[in-house]
């Protein structure tokens, strides 16, 4: 009787681990809770902004020789009339490029996680305008995307989950948890409609953090 018992539970207990394992394993994809300890550390330049190169090494003067016998200076011919709205000779044809100028920036702040560092819409000297993450430190997690968005900036849990009640642009995932980095802002983009950025996690609909933009020019 015993053998036929065994024979009757073997079946149900191969069905029942075979359910825990994959509720496991789609726990652990769902929630990835190994992110808590990897942290992703992301250094971007802003774009433009040149490194300076090492100053060239000072080549020996060369032997002066003995001066030769100075010619009649040769009569100079007057100068060609310049032309209405031409630039006088020897100017620059065009000033040089603007470099970076500041939008708006803010300083971020602790949501779900706690985070730190500083948002920039930046114009590049090209014209296209980036939002850059500064000193960033938060959380790693699932879905971590950067948002532009239309909403206020709360403290505490009434600050959590309001970034999805209006409207937003989505500027792609999170490159790093850590580190400075930079995200191209569509042309299309009027800056003013947006004030707000969040550091959001798309999975769970939950800010880790964000600052609100505040105009510097």
């Amino acid at each position: 009787m015993g053998r036929v018992r065994d024979g009757l539970f073997r079946p149900w207990t191969a069905v029942l681990l075979a359910g825990v394992t994959a509720v496991a394993g789609f726990g652990l994809y769902w929630f990835q809770p190994w992110k808590l300890w990897q942290d992703e550390t992301v250094r971007e330049a802003l774009p433009g902004t040149a490194t300076t190169a090492p100053a060239a090494t000072t080549a020996p003067a060369a032997t002066t020789a003995p001066a030769a016998t100075t010619a009649p200076a040769a009569t100079t011919a007057p100068a060609a009339p310049t032309a209405p709205g031409a630039a006088p000779s020897g100017s620059a044809s065009a000033a040089p490029p603007a470099g970076p100028v500041t939008l708006a920036s803010g300083e971020l702040i602790s949501h779900e996680h706690a985070t730190t560092g500083t948002v920039s819409l930046v114009r590049l000297a090209d014209g296209s305008r980036v939002v850059r993450l500064e000193g960033l430190d938060t959380s790693n997690g699932p879905d971590l995307r950067v948002w532009l968005t239309d909403a206020p900036v709360k403290e505490g849990r009434a600050g959590w989950h309001v970034f999805d009640d209006g409207r937003h642009v989505d500027l792609g995932a999170l490159k790093g948890n850590k580190g400075d980095q930079n995200y191209t802002l569509p042309e299309d983009v009027d800056l003013s409609a947006w004030t707000s950025v969040s550091i959001w996690c798309d999975r769970f609909d939950v800010s880790f953090g964000a600052a609100e933009l505040a105009p510097t020019i």
